[in-house]
């Protein structure tokens, strides 16, 4: 273990001859090959990166330094990619109370702090919580960098994000559109974060019926990302299931198909079998699969994908209920006897 109780170990390739292995400076080498790693999609190899780079820098300089908040953030943002969601935040807390000390309420690291622990709160749904953070966050990155920075965008964006998932959708969409300007702005029309914002505002122009401005925000997306990460990435994934759902919303399913399995194909490989991200893909395919009657095919999809988030969400998830709706509709649509329904819900909560 680290010396202030974090998990520490995994291996390092290089020695530093120069510095010995416990350096600082070999903290930080190692704190950005993992985040390069991570950017690259190989969480596993950079897992052990960032926990030898937390131990170094807890031995360097204690606890409760500025530095040890930094690596704790970075090793539980991995820890959330790879949704285990109660280990991460412990280790966002620890890093707010580390800068809220070190820097005051109202620093920038602070704000980044603020936001991380906010994102994982509304992935755990708990909503209430996660707001004003978010809001807090976005007025500390105004009041120091202004209104069009980069970072602002991200705050607005994730704000937004927020209020669209609890149906506010008219406080959402400028929001949504000031953090696109921004990143315009700053990074010019074809960069992957404008990509980001693109996505996400064309899923509420979806949610408002504005499907025509959608679509063509959902492929200018595609082709930003599809040129800017490589044909396996999970940002494709995301991007083409996007499109696929708006297209199977205007009846084009020979068009939506391809996308929904590609996407499946691409989160499988990227996070695994039991990833949210690929309940997600299961789910869309499966109600796919239903809308068209290929009830038999569309099944074991929608019971996997409910016995993932079940297993990652539990139960009183509203992603896990959704899905188990979901699933139930299948069943029903296939005229199975009540018994045979009921065995097959309850197998979900005790598989074998």
């Amino acid at each position: 273990e680290g010396v202030c109780g974090e998990a520490g170990g995994g291996g390092y390739v290089r020695q530093a001859p120069s510095l010995g292995n416990d350096h600082p400076n070999v903290a930080r080498d190692l704190n950005n090959l993992a985040l390069l790693l991570q950017d690259t999609n190989h969480l596993a190899e950079a897992e052990p990166l960032m926990r030898r780079a937390l131990a170094i820098d807890e031995a360097s300089y204690g606890c409760e330094h500025p530095n040890v908040a930094i690596r704790l953030n970075n090793l539980a943002q991995l820890l959330q990619a790879t949704n285990r969601l109660v280990e991460a935040e412990p280790l966002m807390r620890r890093a707010l109370a580390i800068d809220e000390a070190s820097y005051g309420n109202d620093n920038p690291d602070v704000a980044i702090r603020f936001n991380n622990l906010a994102g994982l709160l509304q992935a755990t749904n708990r909503l209430a919580e996660a707001e004003p953070l978010m809001r807090r966050a976005l007025a500390i990155d105004e009041a120091s960098y202004g209104d069009v920075h980069p970072k602002v965008a991200i705050r607005l964006n994730n704000l937004a994000l927020l209020l669209h998932s609890t149906n506010r959708l008219e406080e959402a969409e400028p929001l949504y559109r000031r953090a696109q300007a921004i990143d315009e702005a700053n990074y010019g029309n074809n960069h992957p974060k404008v990509a980001i914002r693109l996505s996400n505002l064309a899923q509420l122009l979806q949610a408002t019926n504005r499907l025509a401005e959608a679509e063509l925000l959902m492929r200018r997306a595609l082709a930003i990302d599809e040129t800017s990460y490589d044909n396996n990435h999970p940002k494709l994934a995301t991007r083409l299931n996007n499109l696929a759902q708006l297209l199977q919303a205007t009846n084009r399913l020979a068009e939506a198909e391809p996308l929904m399995r590609r996407a499946l194909a691409i989160d499988e490989a990227s996070y695994g079998n039991a990833h949210p991200n690929v309940a997600r893909d299961l789910n869309n395919l499966a109600n796919f699969l239903r809308d068209i009657n290929l009830l038999a095919e569309a099944e074991p999809l929608s019971g996997r994908a409910a016995r993932i988030f079940l297993a990652s969400l539990g139960m009183d998830h509203p992603n896990t209920q959704k899905v188990k709706e979901n699933y139930l509709k299948i069943l029903q649509a296939q005229s199975l006897p009540e018994t045979e329904i009921e065995a097959k819900l309850a197998a979900l909560e005790h598989p074998g």
